[in-house]
C-alpha cells in the first residue's frame, strides 16, 4: 500500500520550485526581458550592498516580487508609500487598510505581514532576557518597530527580574486611536504572577506625538502607588510616538 504523503514533506514541496520557474507565465510565453532583467539587477544589488544599497520602493518592489512573480510590482510599490509614507508604514499598516490599495490581494498582504512579523520577533529576541542597562537602545528600537506605526493605542508591560533582566513582555491591552485602559491592580496582579521585581511600562500614541497627556500622567503615578506596596520598583513609562519616543523617568515625571 503506497504511504500518503507526511504533512512535513507535502509543506516542503511548495518550496521546492525553482524561483526562477515562477517567473514563467503559465501560459507558457516567458515573463518581458525588462522585468526579469529588473528583478535581477535588484536582488543582486541586494545581495552585494544590502538593504542600505537599496532606497524604500526597491526593497518593497524585492518583497512584492515574490507576492506578484509574474508582474511589474513597481506601480504597487508606488501606491503603497503614497499611502503609508516609507516602508516601516506599509509592512506595519494593518492588513484591512492594505486591502484597500488596488493591487494589494491576499498575497500581497500576507507577504508584508510575514516581513512585520520577522521584524518584531528579531527585535524582540535582541531585549528578552537581557540586562536592561546594557540593551536600552535596542529596547527602544524594539519598541518603536513593534508600536510606532500602530493605528490604535496599545499598552505592554516590561517585567525585570531582580537583576533587571526582562523575563517577559506583554499587550495588556488594546485601545482606541486615543484612549487606552490599563487597571492598576491588575499590572500588579502579573507582576506578581512573574516573581518580577520591577516594570517598564509602554504605550504609543497613534497621533505621532509622545508628549503624555494628564491621563497617562495619572494613570502611571496609580501603578506606581500599588506597585510599591508591594515591594515591586517601577523604572519607567516609555511613550512611543511615530519618530521619537518620550521617557517619564527622562522628563521628570516618575
Amino acid at each position: 500500500m503506497k504511504r500518503a504523503p507526511h504533512f512535513s514533506e507535502s509543506q516542503a514541496a511548495l518550496f521546492d520550485i525553482d524561483e526562477s520557474l515562477a517567473d514563467t507565465p503559465s501560459n507558457g510565453r516567458e515573463q518581458p526581458s525588462y522585468l526579469r532583467d529588473h528583478r535581477a539587477r535588484l536582488r543582486e544589488r541586494f545581495i552585494v550592498g544590502g538593504a542600505d544599497a537599496l532606497p524604500d520602493y526597491e526593497l518593497l518592489e524585492l518583497v512584492l516580487f515574490r507576492a506578484i512573480p509574474r508582474q511589474d510590482v513597481k506601480p504597487l510599490a508606488r501606491r503603497l508609500l503614497e499611502t503609508f509614507s516609507d516602508f516601516n508604514g506599509v509592512v506595519s499598516a494593518p492588513a484591512s487598510r492594505l486591502r484597500e490599495i488596488k493591487g494589494a490581494g491576499e498575497s500581497v498582504v500576507t507577504e508584508l505581514k510575514i516581513v512585520e512579523a520577522a521584524a518584531h520577533r528579531l527585535a524582540r529576541s535582541r531585549v528578552l532576557r537581557k540586562q536592561v542597562v546594557s540593551s536600552w537602545d535596542a529596547l527602544l528600537e524594539y519598541c518603536q518597530t513593534a508600536m510606532a506605526h500602530k493605528d490604535i493605542e496599545q499598552f505592554r508591560i516590561l517585567f525585570l527580574d531582580r537583576k533587571n533582566v526582562i523575563i517577559a513582555d506583554e499587550a495588556q491591552a488594546r485601545g482606541t486611536v486615543d484612549h487606552v485602559p490599563v487597571y492598576p491592580r491588575e499590572v500588579v496582579k502579573r507582576a506578581l504572577e512573574l516573581n518580577a521585581s520591577a516594570l517598564i511600562l509602554v504605550h504609543n500614541h497613534p497621533s505621532g506625538d509622545p508628549t503624555p497627556s494628564q491621563a497617562d500622567i495619572d494613570m502611571t503615578a496609580q501603578i506606581q502607588l500599588a506597585a510599591e506596596a508591594l515591594g515591586i520598583t517601577l523604572h519607567d513609562h516609555l511613550v512611543i510616538g511615530k519618530s521619537r519616543e518620550l521617557s517619564f523617568r527622562s522628563n521628570g515625571l516618575l
